[in-house]
Order: C-alpha cells, then structure tokens, then sequence
C-alpha cells in the first residue's frame, strides 16, 4: 500500500542546493514511475516543499525531467572524455573506457535508467539530449581513432559507434540480467574484445605513443 503521508516540509536552502535536491528527488519518482506517472505533486511531496517552491524552480513537469536528463547525458559523456584523457596507452584507454559504461549502470543505475530507457523519446527534445549521449561519445573516441591511425573522419566515427554500442549495451545487459559475472569480469571481456578488434588497424607512423603492448 502507497504512502501517502506527506512529508514535513524542509527548511530553507540556497538556490541552488535547493535545486540539486529536487533533481536528485525526481530522479527517484521519474525512474520509479516513468515520466507520464509521475506527478509534480508526488514530487515536491517528496522533497518536502511545497509545489509554488517546486514551480519556482521548474516551470513544469517537462521542463525538470529535462533538467535532469540533461544533467545525466553530459556526466555521460564528460565520463567517457575523463577515461580517454586518463591514459595515452591505447589498450588502457579502451579499458578505461568501457569500465565507464559499466561503473555507470552499476553505480548510477537510477540515473542511467532515465537516459537510456526513457518513456519520453516520442518528444523531440528527450530524443535530442539521448541520441547525443551516443553522438558526443562517439565523437570523443572519434577524434582519438583518426588522430592515432590516420583513418579518415568518417571511419573513425563509425568504429567509435561500434565501440560506444558495445560498452553501453553490454553494460545494460550485464546489469539486466543480473549476470554471474562480477562487473570487473564484465569490463575485462568487453575490453578485450574492443581491443582485439581495435588494435588490429594500422597506426599512423607519425604517431609513435600509441599504445600496442
């Protein structure tokens, strides 16, 4: 049986903190409920506010839960420009990297949840912010692809979208499925398989830091 007893009301906070917590408040109620449940009600409910208070904040239910899928998109992709900058050994990039993925639904799983399986894509701005989670990515691993191996931009891009597919649904089926495998498991065989595949194209001479061990 639901809750329905509402919370007392917290106190004042700085604009901005008082924002982070709404966000992180209906991050909880839009995962839980989808987007077409869940209530502004249910939410200020949540945070312990009033709804003028939640309104000062976000005009409508839509423009929060775009606030938030932006704010999940961009730690997305500023993760998968932190695992290329970790590192200038390739092999080790490519680990980096799809440790990301997997860090991000094993530790975020609420959060990767809103990005990747929203109820909204219908909607032109949701499907914008979510195509560009892969789109951003992509060109991140993009620029390093063409910059070590010479290929041209548009092979570059294509191998990068293989790669960001292969970390993002391998990690979402390793934690759908609830897998035997230890995430640390997961991660060593996916990066094995990128790299094998990866590794194998030519290095551009003129690049000699590119890691090959």
């Amino acid at each position: 049986m639901t809750d329905t007893t509402s919370r007392p009301r917290s106190g004042r906070m700085p604009r901005t903190e008082r924002r982070a917590q709404l966000l992180e408040v209906a991050l909880g109620v839009f995962v839980e409920q989808g987007y077409h449940a869940a209530s502004m009600d249910e939410i200020a409910d949540r945070a312990g506010v009033s709804k003028p208070v939640l309104y000062q904040h976000f005009p409508g239910k839509l423009e929060l839960y775009l606030a938030l899928l932006e704010t999940s998109c961009a730690e997305v992709v500023q993760g998968v420009r932190v695992a290329l900058a970790s590192t200038t050994d390739n092999r080790k990039r490519v680990q980096a990297t799809m440790a990301l993925w997997y860090d991000y639904v094993a530790d975020q799983g609420a959060a990767f949840r809103l990005v990747f399986e929203s109820d909204l894509t219908n909607d032109p701005a949701v499907r914008r912010l979510v195509d560009g989670v892969i789109e951003d990515s992509a060109a991140a691993i993009a620029e390093v692809i063409r910059e070590d191996t010479g290929l041209p931009g548009a092979a570059a891009h294509q191998l990068a979208v293989s790669l960001v597919g292969m970390g993002h649904v391998g990690a979402r089926t390793w934690l759908d499925t609830r897998s035997e495998l230890s995430k640390e498991q997961a991660v060593q065989l996916a990066a094995g398989l990128a790299w094998r595949g990866i590794g194998g194209f030519p290095r551009d001479p003129e690049n000699s830091d590119r890691g090959e061990e």
